[in-house]
């Protein structure tokens, strides 16, 4: 039984959760809590610039590209942040996407495109980036 009582103690983190409505404005409430979360947990610049970016990214594709910007669609943002680690998690009502079939970003003959780099962004910046199945929902994970 003694197993029972180290594993209560596992989830020690905090969870922060925003229902942005699917519009550009919705990114300045996002912002703004990955300020505070950076603060209050003491993020490094880097990582800090990492999420902003991540986010940011995750946030206007979910709002532009799974729920179209219609505004009665929410896209759910939520944060589980302990002392050594963010997750955060990004969801749209949208039907989601093949993140596995993607064009290459890098390929010289897509160089010049000015759109397509998010999902390779996301995997560069994030520690790790997890998408569910259907392609609406993203895991990043940032060491903290």
């Amino acid at each position: 039984m003694e197993n029972d009582m180290e594993q209560a103690d596992v989830r020690t983190g905090q969870l922060y959760t925003l229902q942005l409505p699917s519009k550009y404005e919705s990114i300045t409430q996002l912002e703004a809590l990955i300020e505070e979360i950076a603060d209050k947990y003491q993020v490094s610049e880097d990582t800090f610039a990492n999420m902003m970016t991540c986010l940011n990214e995750a946030a206007i594709n979910a709002i532009v590209h799974g729920n179209k910007l219609d505004e009665s669609k929410t896209v759910i943002v939520n944060a589980d942040v302990d002392a050594k680690r963010i997750i955060w998690t990004i969801t749209d009502e949208g039907p989601g996407f093949d993140y596995n079939h993607l064009p290459d970003p890098t390929a010289p003959d897509r160089l010049e495109e000015l759109t397509g780099r998010g999902v390779f962004i996301l995997k560069h910046l994030a520690d790790q980036c997890i998408f569910n199945a259907k392609g609406n929902e993203v895991e990043l994970h940032f060491k903290i």
